[in-house]
């Protein structure tokens, strides 16, 4: 009995290596086959859509745009919803302010480009402008924003941009200084305790 308890204890680290390599086979899908996973260019190419359509990222990813919110709500179709009539950036009026809602994203706070096409001091022409707006550009994944915009907002928004072409508007400032806060208090039932004292 000692012999076969001796033979045992020489081949379980033998047992223990093979029943650890089927395992690593078994997980890493030598017998099972994973489901089909669609990667972000995979979609846009079944919708026929940008990725900035559904994703406030013009690369995807991150935060839905309301369109990419009800597509993945009704299980990611092939076409994404349409949405006329709704408005990207309601009572806004402020060509500035519409131009951080709709384009700074891809083109930057202040038009200097990041995944967009470079505004500030491009010189590009009016019509340009607002071709790509309404229109958008699929090719470089700008998606198309006709019937998002009131007509005034639409001019806001393209005179803004129309000024940050020509160098004519000073874009926002990266952040405001605040003067430092104060900390101001009245006595209440015990003095000794008002701003920490």
């Amino acid at each position: 009995m000692s012999s076969l308890y001796a033979r045992t204890k020489q081949a379980l680290p033998y047992v223990l290596i093979a029943l650890l390599a089927v395992a690593a086979y078994v997980l890493t899908g030598g017998l099972m086959q994973p489901a089909a996973v669609h990667a972000l260019p995979e979609y846009a190419d079944r919708t026929g859509e940008s990725c900035s359509t559904c994703h406030v990222n013009p690369g995807g990813g991150g935060p839905r745009t309301l369109r990419g919110l009800i597509w993945s709500a009704k299980g990611k179709l092939d076409m994404v919803p349409e949405l006329p009539g709704v408005l990207l950036a309601p009572g806004v009026e402020d060509g500035a302010e519409l131009f951080q809602f709709a384009c700074a994203t891809c083109h930057g706070p202040n038009g200097e480009g990041l995944f967009g096409t470079v505004i500030a001091n491009s010189g590009l022409a009016e019509n340009k402008i607002r071709t790509a707006v309404l229109r958008g550009r699929l090719r470089s994944g700008m998606p198309a924003f006709d019937g998002q915009f009131t007509d005034a907002q639409l001019e806001a928004l393209i005179a803004y941009s129309l000024g940050l072409a020509n160098g004519l508007v000073e874009p926002p400032p990266a952040f405001y200084p605040l003067p430092p806060g104060e900390l101001k208090c009245s006595p209440q039932a015990d003095p000794a305790t008002c701003g920490g004292n």
